[in-house]
């Protein structure tokens, strides 16, 4: 898909709906451009950055560690 949008002076692009919908972005989301300048022809991707707090309690958690506080979960890491 290609969707074109205009720079304002300030430097402001609106991401235009089409984008927003296939990217799923919504408000208070952050996106994230790359950009690569490779081979002399410069141009920029944009994606959605990744909501790490989706990702709560998504690796389990040893019943032996499950509620220790964090200074002991890192002297143990650390120990290991």
């Amino acid at each position: 898909m290609e969707v074109a949008a205009k720079v304002t002076a300030k430097g402001q692009v609106t991401i235009p709906v089409a984008v927003r919908r296939a990217l799923d972005l919504n408000v208070g989301d952050e996106a994230i451009f790359e950009v690569d300048t490779e081979a002399g022809e410069s141009h920029a991707q944009i994606r959605k950055a990744a909501d790490f707090m989706a990702l709560a309690g998504s690796v389990p958690v040893p019943d032996k560690w499950f509620g220790a506080d964090w200074p002991t979960l890192r002297a143990a890491a650390w120990a290991q």
